[in-house]
């Protein structure tokens, strides 16, 4: 029997003997909730008592370091060296997840119980990050286990504060690149683009918030004495937002627009097969000359994330003092993130908005990546996985999302290769986030396929 099929009844086994559920249903159990100070003493928990005994069982070293920065969340660090000479391979994973938002599931479901229903497993955190880092480790477990050893050396690392944006992650990396020097990083997160098809990305687009807001004076004004007289701060918020993108939302910032949409990458983007996200798209919506996939994948978006003026659960006949909204450009490689909020507050001047006012968000941003998709480890993952589950994957340049790749890709100079194990219609930040059961067994296969290889051939020569 060879590696590939020894370690490949291993991975299914695990899975078709319940111990994949069993394991996951431990980690969704743990509230690491980032968002909420009611999951801080969780986000210990889980790397105390959930991944350090599961790595240190793989035969890893664990280290859990306080955060670099100042009442941030720990992050956990796991080496498993064979031999110097090997290849070594970096994992991610976070482990800490959004606001459970307890009282919007539906009845039947919490978040911090997996319940299963159909192919379906429930819970917070189960598509979003649990698990994936979960079927990365256990496949590479799959690999151990079939020959006694893992045939590469392995790091790991896992933060709990993806969700409010890495905070030290960067100066995490900055600080301890002899600790986390590898050759290849490779990790989960994110949809894939078909529920039964792999994909591969290579980076992700970056994300900025920012808050528009327009103040005018202090409390609300009678809009029967004062309508006519008092300039409304909503109606001017209104038309300087409606100024950004045209009615399509096309984006009208130059500076917005990207130039590095380029032949290649839409060639490759011209290969994906059409959106399977379980929603119906809006096709006169965005780049009129782009394909949804340059959109997503190739673009920049704005979104208007939530406005408010007056009270608007009691609303009072009264023109308001201010008007707010929060917004956020989604940005591919090529937009100068220094310039986004310049850009946009030269265009506000332009269009004659000057009591606009543009104000950053304190958590920042996560830059944009992308590694070439001509890449030779990107050619490797992809025939890897193909040969493992029998289907090509679909490669994209970059996520639609964000993620802090940056911190891998530029910090410490790796080739990024990501594998997502959710699909887009996992409620994912939503009420009700779930995984598939078939998708979760095809990603374990799929996996344990990859980090046999890694282990056979070692990494591709560029």
């Amino acid at each position: 029997m060879t590696l590939q099929d020894s370690a490949r009844d291993l991975i299914e086994a695990y899975f078709d003997g319940g111990e994949f559920q069993r394991d996951l249903t431990t980690l969704v159990s743990r509230p690491t909730e980032s968002q909420d100070p009611r999951g801080k003493p969780h986000l210990w928990a889980y790397l105390e008592n959930d991944m350090a005994p599961m790595l240190e069982a793989m035969g890893f070293t664990c280290q859990i370091h306080d955060n670099p920065q100042a009442d941030g969340p720990p992050i956990l660090t796991a080496a498993r060296i064979e031999d110097p000479v090997l290849p070594t391979v970096l994992c991610y994973g976070h482990g800490d997840v959004v606001r459970a938002q307890e009282d919007q599931w539906r009845e039947g479901l919490t978040p911090f119980d997996l319940i299963e229903e159909g192919d379906r497993l429930y819970g917070r955190g189960a598509a979003d990050n649990k698990v994936q880092h979960l079927i990365n480790l256990r496949s590479m477990e799959a690999v151990i286990r079939a020959q006694g050893h893992l045939g590469f050396n392995a790091k790991v690392i896992i933060e709990m504060g993806e969700e409010t944006g890495s905070p030290g992650l960067k100066t995490f990396c900055e600080t301890n690149k002899d600790l986390l020097a590898a050759d290849v990083f490779i990790a989960s997160d994110g949809p894939r683009l078909r529920p039964s098809v792999p994909t591969i990305f290579t980076g992700s687009r970056g994300g900025l918030g920012f808050d528009l807001q327009v103040t005018l004076r202090e409390g609300a004004n009678h809009s029967g004495n004062f309508g006519g007289l008092l300039a409304d701060p909503a109606m001017i918020l209104a038309h300087a937002l409606a100024s950004i993108t045209d009615v399509r939302g096309q984006i009208r910032v130059p500076e917005w627009r990207p130039t590095s949409l380029t032949p290649r990458i839409r060639e490759v983007l011209g290969k994906l097969p059409p959106h399977d996200t379980g929603i119906a798209l809006d096709a006169d919506w965005g780049e009129a000359d782009l394909s949804p996939a340059e959109r997503v994948f190739g673009w920049n978006s704005f979104a208007i994330l939530a406005m408010t003026s007056g009270v608007p659960e009691a609303p009072l006949n009264a023109i308001a003092g201010s008007a707010r909204a929060t917004c956020q450009l989604r940005f591919v490689v090529g937009t100068e993130v220094d310039d986004i909020l310049p850009a946009l507050r030269r265009h506000l001047d332009r269009e004659g908005f000057d009591k606009v006012e543009v104000v950053p968000h304190a958590r920042g941003s996560f830059p944009a990546t992308r590694l070439d998709p001509d890449h030779p480890m990107v050619r490797f993952a992809s025939e890897a996985i193909e040969r493992a589950v029998g289907v090509a994957p679909d490669i994209l340049p970059n996520l639609g999302g964000s993620l802090p790749n940056d911190c891998f890709a530029e910090v410490l100079g790796l080739p990024t290769i990501w594998v997502p194990h959710s699909y887009a219609g996992c409620s994912q930040h939503a009420p009700n986030e779930h995984v598939l059961k078939s998708l979760s067994r095809q990603a374990l296969v799929a996996m344990t396929g990859l980090f046999v290889e890694l282990a056979d051939r070692g990494l591709p020569r560029e």
